[in-house]
């Protein structure tokens, strides 16, 4: 059994399209997929500032094109396997594409749709999003729901967001949970919360207009962490989501049931491929950092023949799926050799993050991560 699991907002860096647009054919997808989209991805993946690149209408549909570039790199050597897909946030958008519920480009198009809905929600109210490291989850979680906040992305232990209001979030930074530390977010509003309501609204109206497929693939809920079996349900959760927080602990939970023999984390694979070897070590991860990478990926899926056993855990019982073929012909060529930036790119600022990983604890509590976010 293989894995994907696709990077949300917040992982993006300058530059991360440059490798993969070197290879005319993906340069021409990308190209068809920015028409569609009404967004210039060629620009936003090889010369846009950091800046540029983190404000949410631009991040979602770069994200979810470089990973649906990643996918159809990887269809050959995953023929004939069963595929398992997870996404963060707007990732999981990427993993349907995988699942072989919607296609390349139509994944594109609903992210900048979603993205741009998005940032327009975060104009009418003055809100935010803070990190929570440490203290007991039921006090966290109290505290939160005490001040009128959401409890919006839960990682993993010790890693909860919450979102809301900013006077109350400063309310939380000055009295906060018993054992927890409260970090300000640099965000440009409370994401997966009720004040995205109108984004969830334009992006329902976009998914209603868009076909979604049977699932040929084990697609899992940022919900609950369970596999969705039907069309219909899948396009419910994506809308929900936008404003329902995000369960990736159980996502992983869900994956670890499953636990296939290889899980591919797309990139920018950083932050999720450490989210994954900290709180499931059992599992083995292969982070996909650029377009080289995916000789990599090739080697280790062909030491060993393909194999369409059917999970015992949660899965349904429909036939064994395998990774979804791309809509357009997948090219035969191997894959494409990065181009090195013209200049260095520097770190991502946290602005306009949709779903940020909770930053770095103290270094006495060692289960709490310390990695950038998501």
């Amino acid at each position: 059994m293989f894995a994907i699991i696709a990077p949300g907002q917040g992982s993006q860096t300058p530059g991360m399209l440059a490798g993969w647009l070197r290879d005319p054919v993906y340069a021409e997808r990308v190209r068809a997929w920015s028409e569609a989209a009404d967004v210039d991805l060629v620009h936003l993946g090889t010369r846009a500032p950091a800046a540029e690149i983190a404000r949410t209408e631009h991040t979602q549909p770069l994200l979810v094109a470089q990973g649906v570039l990643a996918h159809e790199a990887l269809a050959p050597a995953a023929a004939g396997r069963t595929v398992v897909a997870a996404g963060h946030s707007v990732g999981e958008l990427t993993a349907a594409v995988y699942a072989g519920v919607l296609t390349p480009v139509d994944a594109v198009r609903l992210a900048a749709i979603r993205g741009r809905a998005m940032a327009a929600a975060c104009a009418e109210a003055p809100t935010s999003m803070a990190a929570v490291v440490g203290g007991t989850e039921a006090e966290v979680l109290a505290r939160i729901a005490g001040l009128g906040l959401t409890a919006a992305t839960f990682n993993g232990p010790g890693q909860i967001v919450a979102a809301g209001l900013t006077a109350d979030l400063e309310r939380l930074a000055a009295a906060p949970p018993p054992g927890a530390t409260v970090k300000p977010l640099a965000v440009a509003g409370a994401f997966h919360t009720p004040y995205m309501e109108s984004a969830r609204q334009a992006f329902a109206a976009a998914a209603e207009a868009t076909r979604f497929a049977p699932p040929r693939g084990l697609l899992l809920s940022n919900a609950d962490g369970e596999v969705l079996a039907t069309p219909e349900v899948i396009r419910r959760r994506l809308v929900e989501q936008v404003v329902r927080p995000v369960r990736w602990n159980l996502c992983l939970l869900g994956l670890a049931r499953l636990a296939p023999g290889l899980t591919v984390s797309l990139p920018p694979a950083k932050t999720l491929t450490a989210i994954l070897r900290r709180q499931h070590p059992e599992l083995a991860v292969l982070p996909v950092g650029s377009a080289r990478d995916i000789g990599k990926v090739h080697a280790r899926l062909t030491t060993t023949a393909p194999t369409l056993a059917t999970p015992t855990a949660t899965a349904p019982t429909h036939t064994a799926p395998t990774l979804a073929t791309p809509t357009a012909t997948a090219p035969t060529h191997t894959a494409p050799t990065p181009v090195t930036p013209t200049a260095t790119a520097p770190t991502t600022p946290a602005a306009d993050t949709e779903a940020p990983a909770a930053p770095a604890a103290p270094a006495a509590r060692k289960e709490e991560p310390a990695h950038a976010g998501v």
